[in-house]
């Protein structure tokens, strides 16, 4: 079952706007982050894309209307009503009115065009960010994008993905009891309060990323900055047969990046009939796969395709699937399972799991039928008793 299209990076960007079509993103930025041309026409082209795949898009740009930052305005502006044949100027929004007064105007745009464009003031006493936060909540769209030229959040120099709810409040009180302002800017504290507000206030995700990497971040299974979600709430399923496709563009990432070896056609489909897959929500893309691989002679199972996308690693995805497996092979009533791994990350995951390190002939013999000797030599095989 070959449905991998030639260009994978398409196939990404395509799953993502189908993902928000028909969804309301609003973006937080600043128009002095966007005066380099490079940065504005990333930005731009995934504006048009969006409009182009009927997402209404709100754009909350905090300028001080220098000439650099009004000519920023303007091109993103004209760029994006090009793809629209039109769109209303920029609407100057005014921080002493209310915040029904400023939902209005943009819903009052929204009617003719799927695209809002509003300015802030930069010497507003209400920050643009907290104002943007107000209006997502007010309006709950389905995604907040807050852009900084910084990227994602670090933390002790190590870059964070993803963050939960609850991480995130850890983060948020380890900062506040430690003190440990000097280590984090206050323009980062603030965007991660406002990442928590938003999530609470029904905000489905928030993205944190530079405007160079926003396609990326939003087109891309890996992304490029944090994203955030107020609960992780991984389920891992047995894959539906409308899964497989994505659940395929899974496994060749995983073969491109080394994690996995190359199978044939028919070894895929084997993995997709048997494979169990890990989804953050309910509409979330898959973050993870694998398969439990049945040797009904031995009565055993064989946990083979394991993979995490690297931005969920150390994210817990690995031991959701590991542990569905052993639950099914339970239910099963299986004598044991088993697996094999060139990958030190798995090595010690399935450890945790009380996998043994053994021989080769500790499993079934027609695993290593047709198998190439030297993969054989450089793989640890590990089983796991199940009584």
């Amino acid at each position: 079952m070959k449905t991998t299209p030639p260009d994978f990076s398409t196939a990404e960007r395509d799953f993502y706007l189908k993902e928000f079509r028909g969804k309301s993103l609003l973006f937080a930025l600043r128009a002095k982050d966007i005066t380099a041309p490079r940065d504005r026409e990333v930005v731009q082209e995934v504006l048009r894309a969006l409009v182009l795949n009927e997402t209404r898009v709100i754009l909350l740009v905090e300028t001080n209307e220098s000439t650099p930052e009004r000519r920023a305005v303007e091109g993103l502006h004209t760029q994006v009503s090009h793809a629209l044949n039109g769109l209303p100027a920029p609407v100057p929004l005014l921080p002493e009115s209310d915040e029904d007064q400023r939902c209005l105007s943009i819903l009052e745009t929204l009617r003719t065009v799927p695209v809002f464009i509003g300015l802030w003031p930069a010497q507003a006493g209400l920050p643009a960010l907290q104002s943007a936060r107000q209006l997502a909540n007010r309006l709950t769209v389905y995604k907040l994008v807050i852009l900084d030229p910084q990227g994602g959040v670090t933390a002790r120099g190590a870059p964070l993905s993803f963050l939960n709810g609850s991480h995130l409040e850890e983060l948020l009180e380890e900062l506040q009891a430690h003190g440990a302002r000097g280590e984090m800017p206050h323009e980062r504290r603030r965007q991660l309060e406002t990442a928590r507000l938003a999530l609470e206030g029904g905000v489905a995700s928030v993205s944190l990323c530079s405007p160079a990497s926003l396609a990326k971040e939003l087109f891309t299974y890996e992304g490029c900055g944090t994203f955030f979600t107020l609960t992780d709430y991984c389920q891992a399923e047995r894959l539906a047969l409308d899964d497989f496709p994505e659940a395929e563009r899974l496994i060749q990432r995983g073969e491109q990046e080394g994690a996995l070896k190359k199978r044939t056609s028919s070894e895929v489909s084997q993995l997709l009939l048997h494979g169990y897959g890990a989804r953050l929500g309910t509409e979330r893309d898959l973050v993870g796969l694998c398969a439990l691989l049945p040797y009904v002679t031995d009565n055993a199972g064989e946990i083979a395709g394991l993979y995490t996308l690297r931005r969920f690693q150390g994210e817990g995805i690995g031991s959701r699937l590991v542990g569905k497996a052993i639950t099914q092979g339970q239910a099963r009533g299986l004598a044991y399972l088993f697996a094999c791994t060139n990958q030190e990350g798995a090595r010690r995951l399935f450890e945790r799991f009380d996998f043994h390190h053994v021989t080769p002939d500790a499993v079934p013999a027609t695993k290593w039928r047709a198998y190439a000797p030297e993969r054989k030599r450089a793989i640890s095989v590990y089983k796991r008793e199940l009584s």
